[in-house]
This record gives C-alpha cells, sequence and structure tokens, in this order.
C-alpha cells in the first residue's frame, strides 16, 4: 500500500521558517519523482516544487529564493524548506508521489493527507 506521511506544518509570524518531510513507503521511492504543491481556501491545487530521481529542481516563481525542495533516498523522504514566510503562503501544503508501479506501467499520482502551515500577519 502506497503511503506518504506529512510532518513539520503549524503556526508562524510573518519572516518565519519551516521544514516540511514527506516520507514515503509501499514503493521504490529512488525512482519516483515527488513534488510539493499546496492549496489556499478557496483556490486551485498549485504546483510548489518539484525533485527529479537524481536531484534536480524545480520550483515555483512565487517560491523562488525562499523555498528549497530536497531529497534524502536513504530515508525515503522529501523536504520542503520554507524560509521569509508571508500570509499568501498560509495553505494545506501536499506532498505527490509519481509511480510506476510495474515495467511499462503507467506513471500514476499519489498524494500525501496534507499538512496546514499558516502564517500570521
Amino acid at each position: 500500500q502506497v503511503q506518504l506521511v506529512e510532518s513539520g506544518g503549524g503556526l508562524v509570524q510573518v519572516g518565519g521558517s519551516l521544514r516540511l518531510s514527506c516520507t514515503g513507503s509501499g514503493f521504490l521511492f529512488n525512482v519516483s519523482p515527488m513534488a510539493w504543491y499546496r492549496q489556499a481556501p478557496g483556490n486551485q491545487r498549485e504546483f510548489v516544487a518539484a525533485i527529479t530521481t537524481g536531484g534536480a529542481t524545480n520550483h515555483a516563481d512565487s517560491v523562488k529564493g525562499r523555498f528549497d525542495i530536497s531529497r534524502d533516498n536513504t530515508k525515503n523522504t522529501v523536504y520542503l524548506q520554507m524560509n521569509h514566510l508571508q500570509p499568501e503562503d498560509t495553505a494545506v501544503y501536499y506532498c505527490k508521489a509519481s509511480i510506476r508501479m510495474r515495467l511499462g506501467g503507467r506513471l500514476n499520482d499519489y498524494w500525501g493527507q496534507g499538512t496546514q502551515v499558516t502564517v500570521s500577519s
């Protein structure tokens, strides 16, 4: 059973920092691209950052220079380091794994449960 377990969310003041973690199980983490998305009330779920199996990263313009995605394949964990947080960063943050369950199979997306990040102004 594929599982993505997140931690690290919470309440933080403007300008503060948080580090989110997402640990995966039930799939081959080291060959699965990972990503972070977020969704604020009334908004669509939006892309935040992604990381390839080799460690190449991509960050949304809205968080570039403030957030950093990383992964530790020995721990089956992807991280999102968030610095200089602003009220606009308030959202539920979700990690996503893109998983191929067998050779030649389809690539399917699996989502974590989400973790709330609230930035007080």
